[in-house]
C-alpha cells in the first residue's frame, strides 16, 4: 500500500512563493509517474503538473505554466512543487498523486492520493 503525505501549504500574498512536498511510503516511487492536482470549492479536481518516473518528462496545466516547477528526488521518495508568482486564483487544496498508467491529465487515472494541503493566496 502506498501512503502519500503533502506538506508546505499555507497563506501567502499574491506574487509570493510556496514549495509543496509530497513524501511517499510503502513502496519506492522510482517506477511511477507522480502528479499534482488542485481543487477549489465547487470545482473539479484540476491537473497542475506531472513528472515521469525518472524526472525527465514534465507536463503542466496551462494556468501554471511558467510559474510552477515540478521535481522529484527518488532517493528521498519525495516530489516537490515550487510555486512562484502566486495568484488568488491558485487558492485551492493541493493533492499529490501516483499513477500506474493512462493519460496524465485525468485525475481518474491516479490510483493513490495524499490527504491534501491548503494553499491560500490573498490579493
Amino acid at each position: 500500500q502506498v501512503q502519500l503525505v503533502e506538506s508546505g501549504g499555507g497563506f501567502v500574498q499574491a506574487g509570493g512563493s510556496l514549495r509543496l512536498s509530497c513524501t511517499a511510503s510503502g513502496r519506492p516511487m522510482s517506477n511511477y509517474f507522480m502528479g499534482w492536482f488542485r481543487q477549489a470549492p465547487g470545482r473539479e479536481r484540476d491537473f497542475v503538473a506531472q513528472i515521469s518516473a525518472g524526472g525527465a518528462v514534465k507536463y503542466y496545466g496551462d494556468s501554471v505554466k511558467g510559474r510552477f516547477t515540478i521535481s522529484r528526488d527518488n532517493a528521498k521518495n519525495t516530489m516537490y512543487l515550487q510555486m512562484d508568482s502566486l495568484k488568488p486564483e491558485d487558492t485551492a487544496v493541493y493533492y499529490c498523486a501516483v499513477r500506474e498508467g493512462g493519460t496524465y491529465y485525468s485525475f481518474r487515472n491516479y490510483q493513490y492520493w495524499g490527504q491534501g494541503t491548503q494553499v491560500t493566496v490573498s490579493a
